[in-house]
């Protein structure tokens, strides 16, 4: 963390048990807008349910507002067309906000409750938890969707819910959600998480920037498993100051001790 005010954990996936942590308290005892980091949970829920088709593609211009709120997307401007699974990898916040209308209120606040994102870890003693509205018109469910209102997570809450994902990639059972975890993976290969990729290990994860609620100031998470293909590791960081981006870029010297020791 070189200093840098934040949190970030390091858990086993298959037992759940901590490995390495910084400012562990920190990590369980605050809650912040996760950002785009809910973006997986929310089309794992259309694509399990059969409203949304993995192949259709929806165009974007970049330039995205909900009500006042500006939602630009920030991948690169030769992304113009994209399906479920570039939706993750570019964290596109059209395609997202467009498809999550799909969803009616309860329902988007149900599929983030089964992720776990207002429920205890028991990982830590006066453990916070999150909390999840339910938004009141379809301007509110947009931006809940994108992790920019109505919801708020501790850094473990979201890594408990990241490592449910890592254990159904280890199942190797993923059906209509495989473009989801293939989504993940290309985000670090080549999206928005580019910057937690290392050469010879492919890691699936997912990046969120968003400005709290008391201040316009972003902070950054970055949540991601690690091998991809059967994850044994998974870890969250969250940078009060910065971007996601900037998260995953401190997770990628992680990665790469991972790595080394497995071999």
């Amino acid at each position: 963390m070189a200093g840098r005010p934040g949190a970030m954990v390091v858990m086993d996936v298959e037992s759940g048990a901590i490995l390495a942590a910084h400012n562990l308290g920190g990590a369980g005892q605050r809650a912040d807008r996760p950002g785009s980091t809910l973006k997986p949970f929310v089309l794992d829920a259309l694509l399990e349910s059969g409203k949304l088709d993995p192949n259709q593609r929806l165009i974007c211009r970049r330039k995205f507002r909900i009500g006042s709120v500006e939602m630009d997307c920030t991948h690169p401007a030769s992304v113009t067309e994209l399906d479920a699974e570039d939706a993750i990898a570019y964290s596109c916040n059209t395609y997202v906000a467009t498809v999550a209308l799909r969803l009616n209120a309860a329902a988007l606040a149900e599929l983030f409750r089964r992720a776990g994102l207002d429920s205890p870890t028991g990982l830590i003693e006066n453990e916070a938890l999150g909390h999840i509205g339910v938004p009141a018109n379809q301007q509110e469910l947009r931006l809940e969707a994108l992790g920019d209102r109505g919801i708020e997570v501790t850094p473990i809450e979201l890594l408990e819910a990241y490592r449910q994902l890592a254990l159904r990639k280890r199942s190797g059972e993923l059906g209509a959600d495989t473009p989801v975890f293939k989504g993940l993976e290309d985000s670090v290969a080549f999206g928005m998480a580019h910057a937690a990729d290392i050469d010879g290990m492919t890691i699936g994860g997912k990046t969120g920037t968003a400005a709290s609620a008391d201040t316009p100031r972003t902070h950054g998470f970055f949540v991601g498993y690690a091998p991809a293909e059967k994850p044994e590791i998974v870890l969250v960081v969250l940078l009060e100051q910065g971007r996601g981006m900037d998260a995953a870029a401190v997770a990628q010297p992680v990665f790469a001790a991972f790595a080394r020791e497995r071999r």
